[in-house]
């Protein structure tokens, strides 16, 4: 779920707080990557991403390369292991995603971790009201974007050797207690229905799913289209993947119909090609298996509670001057109605 005005489009020169000894990865290449022969040039993607992306070109091939941020970070943060990790195990499946080539866990060599992977020649659409598209590119683009999640979520990580990718059972418990947390640490007026989804939802959780590999961020957004025809051709941005609940994963991804006013209006659905939230839902547990009347609507107050979540951590972060954001006025605004909107749909549904 974006939060932050999102510029990622294109290249640019390389930021001078991100640049590197460009000699060293091309060293490292030749030793590295199966048939690379340089010279190289190095751009760096436009946007906020928090692990720096660069574009690798040499006149036969381009490469994709993303690192740590240079900097004191936290041990957790910035896995680039685990993004290389997951995407390499999926190389062998039928889940779209680019072809990675190494990694480099050497801090000697650009003076942080990074990993390597195919350059996927495709175009990313940012506004998932596909106002720019006829009904027929609409529908084809959400229908293909409906198969990848359900395709990412019928491997067995077991199969892949991603057993230990993260912790078993009780995922959407968990995820609770994490933002449950970071809210009350970070609180910075008191929310009513805040406190009683803090309360409620320990207690009322989703029935136990198989574990799957999830996203954690699967929208439009992360995923590279095909140029001329709708149809996806690489998952991108895998900073928050894990094992875990796929219809958690699913429900996140389907917050969209509840939070952009064109997707939840179901006439503009219609009119335009992409499916109604219904049809969608369908669409998924159809390919999967799953069976999510009784429990869609406490996902999504779920789904809601997280995103309230993250918000007011962001928030928090902003007034102790660890974060900077010029969106932190806005983003004040909707952790109320978020809270707001779960608990509305725990009392209408569950209460």
């Amino acid at each position: 779920m974006d939060f932050e005005e999102n510029q990622n489009i294109g290249t640019m020169e390389v930021l001078e707080r991100h640049q590197f000894d460009e000699k060293a990865l091309t060293d490292f290449m030749e030793k590295s990557v199966q048939d690379f022969v340089g010279p190289l040039s190095i751009e760096e993607f436009k946007g906020g991403q928090s692990n720096p992306t660069y574009l690798v070109k040499t006149k036969a091939q381009s490469y994709v390369l993303r690192r740590k941020p240079p900097g004191k970070l936290l041990k957790s943060a910035h896995a680039v292991d685990r993004e290389y990790r997951v995407i390499t195990a999926l190389n062998n499946t039928d889940v779209p995603v680019p072809k990675t080539f190494a990694l480099c866990e050497d801090t000697e060599v650009i003076g942080t971790a990074f990993y390597l992977m195919e350059f996927m020649d495709g175009r990313v659409l940012w506004d998932p009201s596909m106002e720019e598209s006829d009904a027929e590119e609409a529908l084809g683009v959400y229908t293909s974007m409906n198969n990848t999640l359900a395709k990412l979520h019928s491997v067995d990580p077991i199969k892949v050797d991603l057993e230990s990718f993260g912790r078993p059972g009780n995922y959407v418990g968990r995820q609770v207690s994490i933002w449950s947390k970071q809210y009350v640490d970070s609180e910075t007026e008191e929310i009513v229905e805040m406190n009683k989804l803090i309360d409620w939802l320990p207690q009322n959780l989703p029935s136990d799913k198989p574990l799957r590999i999830v996203h954690g961020d699967f929208s439009l957004t992360n995923l590279m289209m095909h140029n001329d025809k709708p149809e996806v051709i690489a998952i991108l941005d895998w900073e928050l993947s894990t094992l875990g609940d796929p219809c958690a994963d699913f429900s996140y991804h389907c917050m969209q119909y509840r939070l952009n006013p064109h997707l939840s209006d179901q006439e503009y659905c219609k009119k335009t090609g992409i499916p109604t939230e219904e049809e969608y839902v369908k669409m998924y547990c159809d390919k999967t298996g799953y069976d999510l009347k009784e429990e869609w609507e406490l996902y999504m107050a779920y789904n809601l509670f997280k995103s309230a979540g993250i918000l007011q951590g962001i928030l928090g972060r902003v007034r102790d001057g660890t974060a900077a954001s010029k969106h932190a006025k806005d983003m004040a605004a909707r952790v109320r109605p978020l809270a707001e909107g779960a608990w509305k749909l725990i009392e209408e549904n569950f209460v």
